[in-house]
């Protein structure tokens, strides 16, 4: 029973770490294109979203999300390591 907790707690924190690369890379994302919008005369990219990119509100909420997520599973391993 040990071990599905460690693992449990181990996932928890590779989630945590993960949600928190999400916002980091949310939000360098949103800084560039903001940056590149700026730098235009013409607003072709805004307007087309071209080049492709990944929207930086989905990479942070979506980085909250998977933060949520780790800290549900670390908290559920530390109340079975603690129960049981």
């Amino acid at each position: 029973m040990t071990q599905q907790i460690v693992i449990m707690m181990v996932i928890g924190g590779v989630f945590i770490l993960l949600g928190i690369g999400g916002l980091f890379w949310g939000r360098t994302e949103e800084r560039k294109y903001f940056e590149n919008v700026a730098r235009r005369f013409d607003v072709r990219e805004y307007v087309e979203r071209s080049p492709f990119r990944p929207e930086p509100g989905a990479l942070k909420i979506g980085g909250w999300i998977i933060i949520a997520v780790g800290i549900v599973l670390l908290g559920l391993a530390g109340f079975f390591l603690l129960s049981g």
